[in-house]
């Protein structure tokens, strides 16, 4: 009876997992065919002849190496100075002793209910009266914070015993050398988690790059595909292939990277 729900199981995992990849299946199969074959029934699975001449004419079609470049730039400024931020709050919420700590953090807590589209209004206003819509600024100064990687960072750092922390006070070691010498390191792979969890949040932005930017020279990638989508109209093959090599570094990421996301949210204590 064991072995048959073990069989059971799996049958049901790999199931799964092929409806899982399927779709990314057809969006690679789609960017190598002709644009006969896009439309064909019955469906063509597998193209005849591979034509990689896809992903150079999508590429010149519109300007990808600018919005590669400024979802690159977007990306790593978000993800340093998110973790900067997030890392000396859940340190201070961690091991740090000063009067309001516990109500400041459930206060911080409540935010993480209220939903980010109503927040859009709100910034985009604010971003507005500074005149930095359609700059950098507008594209990376919201997400320089985030309180779910601090609540994140905050589990872990609980873990580590409040002795060690007084015993590197005693040896003569400063709150910044403990958190960057002893408590980060120690914390590694939940660090290395919401770090990943991060990149590919900003690298698949769509909602908040679409509504504060307006010249082309300014999109980011997600941004750039979708007035590609526009551009290209029914040109299938074209829009699988500029969508192929806007979702692979992140699929890429993704598979070198994904034990340590695992690892991290199951040191922070963030089980299902």
């Amino acid at each position: 009876m064991k072995k048959v729900a073990s069989v059971l199981r799996y049958l049901i995992l790999t199931l799964g997992a092929i409806i899982m990849i399927l779709p990314f299946f057809w969006m690679l199969s789609t960017s190598l065919k002709t644009q006969p074959e896009t439309i064909q029934l019955p469906p063509v699975w597998i193209p005849k002849s591979l034509q990689w001449g896809n992903y150079v004419e999508a590429f010149k079609a519109a300007p990808f190496g600018r919005y590669f470049v400024n979802s690159v730039i977007v990306t790593v400024v978000t993800t340093i100075g998110q973790l900067f931020t997030s890392i000396l709050a859940a340190f201070a919420f961690s091991k740090l002793r000063f009067w309001g700590r516990n109500l400041l953090f459930m206060i911080f807590l409540g935010t993480m209910m209220i939903p980010g589209e109503m927040l859009i209004i709100p910034n985009f206003v604010t971003l507005s009266n500074m005149h930095l819509v359609n700059t950098y600024g507008a594209l990376i100064l919201p997400w320089l914070a985030s309180f779910f990687t601090v609540f994140t960072l905050r589990q872990t750092f609980n873990s580590v015993s409040d002795q060690t922390y007084y015993a590197a006070k005693i040896d003569g070691a400063s709150d910044w050398k403990f958190l960057w010498h002893i408590l980060v390191p120690m914390s590694k792979s939940t660090i290395t988690a919401v770090t990943v969890l991060q990149v590919i949040g900003s690298w698949n932005s769509f909602m908040w790059p679409l509504i504060v930017t307006n010249d082309e020279n300014m999109r980011t990638l997600p941004v750039g595909l979708q007035a590609f989508t526009t551009d290209a109209g029914t040109n299938f093959a074209l829009l699988m292939a500029a969508s192929t090599f806007v979702i692979i570094p992140m699929v890429v990421v993704y598979i070198f990277l994904q034990k340590y996301i695992i690892a991290g949210i199951s040191n922070s204590g963030l089980k299902g």
